[in-house]
């Protein structure tokens, strides 16, 4: 089967050109101007053509949570916003800690027939902290990383045996840092904000205690470690100061922690609320700063759904998380791109090139040869978030009504075209 995509303007990491792409057979076999080839057309005229995006942290709730998001819905969503690939946590019933769950997994989003999905396995059996899971079984059934996400492995002997065995497996740690011993309970960001609403704050130190940590230990080992969802000035610091001594840490952010403060909480909306929570300026400006200069290698949407139930509750007993999945890139563009902080190359590197490397994914370039996981955007369509309109299940976001510029038009895995035109 071939597909031509036609009168765009290409961009990947080293810059932009305008060019058409043709496709056969899932790869790209031809990027040049004025391709003629008697085949299916998708005229890009106008529009940008990136890479396929790649999220390497997404819920994807099924197995065992289906009314918060299944892998079918997931899956839509995820193509909607221009992934063509995407990474999800392994915190399901069962927990995705052993190859059944992994095979069940790849099995179900195989049938779904949307965009690629990776199963991330738990670093730990039932993710209790208490005893390796089986990391060699997993791999071989397919997980491309390992994580307790929403917990930290707050045993360091075991997180050391983690790293250790992940990495004889060629698999590496996604490290949710959090000393839920500090956290105590706390809801949102301890500060002023914290205060005057008498919502229970949580304390920087209590990601950046475990931050810390994980780059002490792969310091010690030289294993590489990833730091997931960054939210602190502090942190930012940390793995900063880590690189330029060589250690092997990657890191991520997510689009609320570079564009939200947690002025937002004032309301008592509990879309606002996230693990870690939202936190200060300092903090805003901070992880900008690490997205500019490469501290943070990443941005992810930590994409959490939940059903209306778990967040139509007071704020104290509401679920955390955003649904993030079909709001990243324009969220992105808009905030980065526009705003000067980071050209297109350099967005696209993020959202697509660096996750592929980290996680040894095929994919994040467009090349010939290479796979054909494509985005199409019209960088110049201006509109506003509307939740009712997501695809995913869950409606949780802080961003309804917010005007933004770079819709998806298209989406291409494999050569197939699984979104828009």
């Amino acid at each position: 089967m071939k597909l031509l995509i036609k009168g765009g303007t290409v961009v990947d990491c080293d810059g932009e050109k305008k060019a058409d792409i043709l496709v056969e057979d899932g790869k790209i076999v031809k990027i040049a101007a004025g391709i003629n080839e008697d085949c299916k057309t998708l005229d890009a005229s106008g529009k940008h053509v990136l890479p396929g995006l790649i999220d390497m942290h997404v819920h994807l709730r099924e197995p065992g949570f289906e009314g918060k998001e299944d892998i079918q819905s997931g899956a839509s969503a995820a193509v909607a916003g221009g992934f063509t690939q995407i990474c999800c946590m392994p915190n399901t019933n069962p927990v995705c800690d052993n190859a059944v769950v992994v095979t069940y997994i790849k099995t179900r989003a195989a049938a779904v027939g949307k965009c690629k999905v990776h199963p991330i396995g738990a670093i730990t059996r039932g993710e209790q902290g208490e005893a390796l899971s089986d990391i060699g079984k997993m791999k071989e059934a397919g997980a491309v990383a390992l994580s307790d996400d929403g917990k930290s492995v707050a045993n360091s002997h075991i997180m050391r045996l983690a790293m250790e065995y992940a990495n004889g497996f060629g698999l590496k740690c996604l490290c949710h840092c959090e000393d839920k011993d500090l956290v105590d309970g706390g809801v949102v960001n301890e500060g002023y904000n914290s205060t005057l609403t008498g919502l229970k704050g949580s304390i920087r130190a209590a990601e950046d205690i475990m931050i810390a940590r994980e780059i002490a230990l792969s310091e010690s080992l030289n294993i590489p470690v990833h730091i997931c969802h960054v939210s602190t000035y502090s942190g930012v610091e940390l793995i900063r100061s880590a690189k330029s001594r060589g250690v092997k840490v990657t890191a991520e952010s997510c689009p609320h922690y570079f564009i939200l403060t947690d002025d937002i909480i004032t309301g008592y909306d509990t879309n606002t609320k996230v693990n870690p929570p939202i936190r200060e300026d300092i903090d805003r400006r901070a992880i900008i700063e690490g997205l500019k200069d490469g501290s943070i290698d990443v941005i992810v949407t930590d994409h959490a759904p939940h059903a209306l139930k778990d967040k139509q509750v007071e704020y104290n007993l509401a679920a955390s998380g955003i649904s993030g999945i079909e709001t990243s890139f324009a969220l992105s563009y808009t905030y980065l791109v526009k705003a000067g902080v980071l050209t297109l190359p350099q967005l696209v590197r993020k959202m697509s090139a660096r996750p592929a490397e980290i996680l040894g994914l095929d994919g994040g370039d467009l090349r010939e040869g290479g796979v054909a996981d494509i985005t199409v955007v019209d960088l110049g369509a201006k509109y506003t978030i509307d939740p009712s309109e997501f695809i995913s299940k869950g409606k949780n976001t802080p961003f309804g009504g917010t005007e933004v510029y770079g819709k998806v038009c298209a989406t291409v895995v494999d050569g197939d075209i699984k979104f828009g035109a």
